[in-house]
């Protein structure tokens, strides 16, 4: 019995990031080297956080969260990637593709809202500090993080959902690595401007609300900083918001190219090399980004090393006596 409602097409075939042979050795390294990355580097923050107890305020909350959602965002579709770089087919069933479709759209929708609620811990930091503990209490942050996957999911639902509605009668190669909206919507035999319509409108949303409240909160930001009288202190302010700018512009810019225009105009293979940025390169320079240049987070690691050097020498101490005691009672 066929998968969904009039649904002939039981399993698709991702095409890939290139169909070129010789690219596809190099490419799966480079990819898995990029994923190794992002995976230790993401891993080694969560760890980093959770270990040390002056990492237990509002800005590290959030960034727990948002390393927590590129490591799972970038699991979701990376090790199907790579299988595509060395096989010759790269298939996924029609329920694994809407299963991998679900979870893509609901990582991805959470990472923007984590990225406008960071924007605002920021404002409030900078231009509140006097309420910062009142305003970034710990219920406002959770409430912030509840709200942010309760907007994930409600968009993962509603992409998926319109998704299931329609029909797949014979094409089933996906010109994409991952399954996608818009390269699903080309292998639909009935129409998609349903779809169309839901894409665009909680894309919109999706892009246009946060992008907004990020640039109010950085136009605030900003005000602030110019009247630091401190040269040094305005200096590693304008650091700090110049790369989380980047950051969120690379995530938002690529995502609006890859989403808001119409399914029928562009290339696909544009779109691919577009969805690199936020599928890629951006949850892997995350931690670069938000954390590594950060004086507390140097510190922490320092401590972290610390005690796991420690630990290993008692244990090896301990190994040590005992050896020496069993040696002692066969003399």
């Amino acid at each position: 019995m066929p998968p969904g409602n009039g649904t002939f097409i039981t399993e698709f075939i991702l095409l890939g990031l290139t169909d070129q042979p010789d690219l596809q050795l190099p490419l799966f390294f480079l990819f898995l080297g990029m994923y190794m990355v992002t995976v230790l580097g993401n891993l080694g923050l969560i760890v980093l956080i959770v270990l040390n107890s002056h990492l237990h305020t509002p800005m590290y909350f959030f960034l727990f969260n948002l390393s927590f959602t590129d490591l799972c965002y970038s699991s979701v579709f990376t090790p199907k990637m790579l299988i595509n770089f060395i096989s010759k087919k790269n298939i996924i069933s029609y329920m694994g593709c809407m299963t991998q479709l679900y979870f893509f759209s609901f990582f991805i929708i959470s990472e923007i809202y984590i990225l406008t609620s960071m924007a605002y811990d920021r404002y409030a930091a900078i231009c509140t500090p006097l309420l910062y503990n009142i305003v970034m209490s710990p219920k406002v942050c959770s409430s912030l993080m509840l709200a942010s996957y309760l907007m994930a999911f409600s968009g993962a639902m509603a992409h998926t959902g319109c998704m299931l509605r329609l029909t797949f009668c014979d094409a089933n190669i996906i010109n994409h690595y991952l399954c996608d909206i818009l390269p699903l919507l080309q292998l639909s035999c009935t129409s998609t401007y349903v779809n169309e319509l839901e894409v665009f409108i909680v894309v919109g949303i999706n892009i246009i609300v946060p992008s907004l409240t990020i640039f109010v909160s950085y136009a605030f930001i900003l005000s602030s900083i110019l009247y630091i009288r401190s040269k040094e202190a305005r200096s590693k302010a304008f650091s700090t918001c110049s790369s989380h700018i980047i950051a969120v512009s690379l995530f938002f810019g690529s995502g609006a190219f890859m989403y808001l225009k119409a399914s029928s105009s562009g290339s696909l293979d544009e779109r691919k090399i577009s969805s690199l940025f936020y599928t890629n390169v951006v949850v892997m320079t995350n931690p670069l980004i938000y954390s590594l240049r950060n004086k507390d987070v140097k510190i922490a690691l320092t401590k972290t090393v610390s005690r796991i050097h420690f630990l290993l020498e008692s244990v090896s101490l301990c190994a040590g006596s005992h050896r020496i005691g069993r040696f002692s009672f066969q003399l």
